[in-house]
């Protein structure tokens, strides 16, 4: 008999693992993704009137993107579900975060070798139920991937009108004025995050991100050794997510003060430049730019969820400087200055977020100007 008691136990799990492949995380965060993002209605597809309306306002917008940055943002706009906008979120979010599934602690951090092969073998699908829960609750609420600047490898652009609509009614505001909000922030951000150029300088500042998601990863694993018990183990086979639920991102470093300095003012010129666009099409609209603010700042869970997976916050003072970047440089420059972010050396520094008189200086004297 063996003197572990839960040798047999284990040696099942490694052989149920074993047996559903290399993609068995994604695959399952994506199963658990679509049930969360369905949610009890279902996930209806948008009624045709709403879906055409949002068609027939698309290139009104596009134009508008198109001259204010003077390069043609041509492309497909989707009306889409929220199950759509999951599984485009898990397509963005997928080479991303691979990555960081490779790392596992060395043999002096798992001095159990049972717990080090279950490290090695689960370590992948605890990342992957992470994933997929955080992609299904993104879902319930955003509008659209402009939700987090992330690099994009297309220009597909998803719009998810039953959210815009519930937007719209719960504060009481016409559609079409939020509908052209949303197409606006898409447009600039699809255009903005497919550029070559930014998409590999966010990439750079993200690998700093994936380390500290290896850290994070590290520290699960660790923790995974001392379950033994069977009341512990029972516990997170039944709920492996309760595990995840208590770790917690690193505190501030260079790194992540990095990736929040070019997300925050990449946020803030898509906002910027929906707000500009939308006035100019249908004049200033301030309650729905008080909305939208409080829509951002409160309750916005899914997408703050999402953004902590790449060690970005959406919320904090580095928004808010952020915000006064952007309209300190629209005031003196206008908003073309930020077409700057289309170059691979556009992207702000964490100490430029504080002087946007030296951003302005460094993009518009580099030899890619």
């Amino acid at each position: 008999m063996s003197d572990n008691p839960f040798s047999n136990m284990f040696s099942d799990l490694f052989n149920l693992l074993g047996q559903q492949g290399p993609n068995a995380w994604f695959d399952n965060a994506t199963q658990l993704a679509l049930s969360i993002a369905r949610g009890a209605d279902g996930d209806p597809n948008p009624l045709p009137s709403e879906r055409s309306r949002l068609e027939e306002l698309a290139p009104l917008v596009a134009r508008y993107v198109d001259a204010l940055f003077e390069v043609s943002a041509e492309g497909p706009m989707i009306a889409a579900t929220r199950s759509a906008l999951t599984s485009a979120a898990l397509a963005q979010w997928r080479p991303l975060i691979e990555p960081s599934l490779a790392v596992t602690p060395g043999p002096e951090e798992l001095t159990n070798p049972m717990m080090a092969q279950l490290a090695a073998t689960i370590g992948p699908l605890f990342a992957g139920m992470q994933m997929g829960s955080i992609a299904g609750h993104f879902s319930e609420r955003a509008w659209s991937l402009a939700a987090l600047a992330l690099p994009r490898l297309d220009d597909s652009r998803l719009l998810v009108v039953n959210n815009l609509v519930a937007f719209a009614d719960a504060w009481s505001l016409e559609r079409d004025d939020v509908y052209i909000f949303a197409l606006a922030q898409e447009y600039v951000a699809s255009l903005i995050l497919t550029q070559p150029g930014t998409g590999d300088a966010l990439r750079a500042l993200l690998l700093d991100g994936v380390k500290e998601s290896a850290a994070v990863q590290r520290d699960l694993l660790t923790r995974l050794q001392s379950m033994i018990s069977p009341e512990d183990l029972g516990a997170l086979m039944g709920n492996p997510e309760s595990l995840l639920d208590e770790i917690e991102l690193p505190e501030d470093t260079p790194a992540t003060r990095a990736i929040n300095a070019a997300t925050a003012v990449l946020g803030a010129v898509f906002d910027a430049a929906a707000t500009d666009i939308t006035n100019a099409l249908v004049g200033e609209r301030p309650a729905l730019a008080e909305a939208y603010r409080r829509h951002r700042r409160s309750d916005a869970r899914g997408e703050d969820a999402a953004a902590a997976l790449f060690g970005i916050s959406t919320q904090g003072p580095h928004q808010d400087a952020a915000a006064i970047f952007v309209a300190e440089l629209a005031e003196e420059h206008g908003l073309g200055v930020f077409s700057a972010l289309l170059r691979v050396d556009g992207l702000p520094s964490g100490e430029e977020l504080s002087n946007p008189g030296a951003w302005y200086q460094r993009v518009t004297t580099s030899p890619l100007a």
